[in-house]
């Protein structure tokens, strides 16, 4: 604030004093006072049309105020006047890809890389729109050239691996995770996708721990929460799953999938009613899959209500007519209800559809 003051003075002073209107500009952009350091470049442009660093402190507040377009407006009229900041080709590829131009942005990381060609941060949002591309090759790339300039940031190491992930290439992006964290050990991003890298390499475990990190961050993490009770589920911990099923519904009581997974959990423990309570709201907030119609046919059979269960077998058979395991489910029924020929045609669709145990169930009950 000091230094706003002084400035302020110098201004008072001298008004059209263009130094003292940018370095008040430009201390109101560090302090948050987006529109403020917007007026005084206003001034220093009014007063010189050809002043680049009002330019660029006006673009960096536009930006920071959404105004992306304008923040455009204002790195072009930098290049305008002088083709080789190379800053404004950056700002302007960031203000693209703020606008989902990434194609655009590269353009600009591409033309600041070719006037220095060790400008780390030019490589690393060229990876970064490529990633946001899927071109995943040429992201590792930009982010390799990064590291290479910058072997301490991590950021870098992070996005590489983003980029090797979503090639699968598990154990690549472990390691770059690691590094990311060994150099930011709060790196909340790195754990959690450290953890969902270890999900899919069926480490249950080490994706918990990972997961524990992240909500030790911030308790409030809904990937971290989800994931680590999916993690839970898959090691049978269904009471675990469940608690944290729960608190992301305390979170947000709208996400049909949290519903879903904790009415699976509740099955699994034998809790049919309670199944049913969160599988009904699954349907109630507008998820039609066979799975869950399925499932709650499953629950109500189990309490003997099989008419309920006849009704969703029915629909789940509706929504996915190629899934031979409710034919089978239905036909059980069906016979245990004394409906043995139509029960023993759900079991020859279940074999048609590939469901090898039909066949012996037809043995079975059917001759």
């Amino acid at each position: 604030m000091g230094g706003i003051q002084s400035f302020s003075k110098a201004v008072d002073l001298e008004p059209n004093n263009i130094r003292a209107y940018n370095l008040r500009g430009l201390a109101k952009f560090y302090s948050g006072d987006y529109r403020s350091a917007v007026q005084d470049c206003n001034k220093v442009i009014i007063l010189e049309p050809t002043n680049l660093e009002a330019y660029m402190i006006r673009g960096l507040a536009k930006s920071d105020l959404e105004d992306n377009h304008g923040a455009i407006q204002d790195y072009t009229k930098i290049i305008e006047i002088n083709p080789k900041v190379v800053d404004a080709y950056n700002n302007r590829g960031l203000a693209k890809s703020h606008l989902d131009d990434n194609r655009g942005a590269i353009k600009d990381y591409t033309k600041a890389i070719e006037i220095d060609q060790k400008y780390k941060q030019a490589y690393f949002n060229r990876g970064s729109a490529k990633l946001n591309l899927e071109n995943y090759q040429g992201s590792i790339q930009d982010f390799n050239r990064a590291i290479e300039l910058d072997h301490e940031d991590p950021s870098a190491y992070y996005k590489r691996g983003m980029a090797k992930f979503s090639l699968v290439d598990y154990r690549g992006a472990v390691h770059d995770f690691n590094v990311a964290i060994e150099l930011n050990p709060k790196y909340s991003d790195a754990f959690l996708n450290r953890g969902l890298v270890k999900l899919n390499l069926v480490d249950y475990r080490g994706a918990i721990l990972d997961l524990n990190k992240v909500i030790e961050l911030n308790p409030k993490n809904s990937d971290a929460l989800f994931n680590r009770g999916l993690a839970k589920q898959n090691l049978k911990d269904y009471r675990g799953a469940i608690r944290d099923y729960t608190k992301l519904i305390e979170l947000d009581s709208r996400s049909p999938d949290v519903y879903n997974n904790r009415g699976v959990a509740k099955f699994l423990l034998k809790d049919n009613r309670g199944a049913i309570q969160d599988l009904n709201k699954v349907i109630e907030l507008g998820q039609e899959n066979f799975n869950t119609y399925g499932l709650r046919g499953s629950a109500k059979y189990n309490l003997e209500d099989y008419r309920g269960a006849m009704q969703d077998y029915n629909k789940s058979i509706e929504l996915d007519p190629k899934n031979a395991p409710f034919y089978i489910k239905r036909g059980f029924l069906k016979i245990l209800l004394e409906d043995i020929d139509s029960g023993c045609l759900d079991f020859s669709k279940a074999g048609e559809l590939g469901e090898v145990k039909a066949y012996d169930l037809i043995q079975e009950f059917c001759n």
